[in-house]
């Protein structure tokens, strides 16, 4: 599996897996992988964050192969500013976004386009996420918002209030709404992608377009939305912290977690397996 490290790509989710709840990548997990790609190695991320979202941490960390952004909606190339592949919900589910805010209206709601994020329902939770990924939204209506290229629909619920997050998902799940997936993607998020959208697909398209059908993909991810990506991988892991569901689909569960310099514990783990 391991052969060469110029063909082994570790790709790592965000949130929960690559940065610890201060959003802040430590230094230990950030030296660990300057020394992955000085050696060769390939380090992508895949994310259900938007670019806006995500810029805040190229300075920091070199990205050097295409990464996967909106939860699978896009793979963009950070150097050439080239999207390799988009997929975009249908126009109707303008429709389905109205409805379920008229029926949920504590609920914070986002829409990510290429350009912007547009915000129809701004609350305390919406706003903490619009601090956390240091994005300025365009607060507007549901019908002001451009009719393409939305990515995904994220709404945000309080995690303190549990009940808020069980009546969203009742009040979708009793509608069966068609032709688009939900997935939640943490406690507070839930989250309207296109039809069989995922990580998980969006790596295979990675995979096609850059001609990396035979490289080594070490996937990472904590929560229910990797799931996919861990299995469209080679070798998938996860950190303490992952959902019980994507502890059962990862290969080797960590003892770090996120909070415990995970991702540098990967690396240490690939060059080893390298060496043998």
């Amino acid at each position: 599996m391991f052969e060469n490290i110029s063909k082994t790509v570790l790709i790592t989710d965000m949130d929960g897996t690559f940065l610890p709840a201060s959003k802040v990548p430590t230094r230990k997990c950030l030296e660990a992988v300057e020394r992955f790609e000085r050696a060769g190695g390939r380090f992508s991320i895949a994310t259900g964050r938007a670019i806006q979202a995500a810029n805040q941490y190229f300075g920091m960390v070199e990205v050097n192969c295409p990464i996967i952004m909106c939860n699978g909606g896009m793979v963009y190339d950070i150097k050439s500013g080239e999207h390799i592949y988009d997929v975009f919900l249908p126009q109707d589910v303008r429709g389905l976004v109205k409805e379920i805010l008229a029926a949920n209206p504590e609920i914070g709601c986002e829409v990510l386009t290429a350009n912007a994020v547009y915000v129809p329902a701004m609350t305390p939770m919406e706003a903490r996420h619009n601090e956390i990924c240091k994005v300025t939204p365009v607060i507007c209506g549901v019908d002001e918002i451009p009719e393409s290229d939305w990515y995904k629909v994220l709404f945000a619920a309080d995690p303190a209030k549990p009940e808020m997050m069980k009546k969203l998902i009742a009040f979708v799940e009793e509608k069966g709404y068609d032709g688009v997936d939900f997935v939640r993607s943490s406690l507070e998020y839930y989250e309207i992608l296109p039809l069989n959208i995922s990580k998980g697909t969006a790596l295979g398209e990675l995979r096609k377009a850059c001609s990396m059908q035979d490289y080594t993909f070490v996937a990472a991810g904590d929560y229910n939305n990797d799931i996919e990506l861990l299995q469209a991988a080679d070798v998938a892991v996860c950190p303490s912290n992952a959902t019980e569901e994507v502890k059962k689909v990862a290969d080797i569960v960590f003892e770090q977690s996120c909070e415990e310099d995970f991702i540098a514990a990967v690396i240490d783990y690939i060059f080893k397996k390298l060496e043998k």
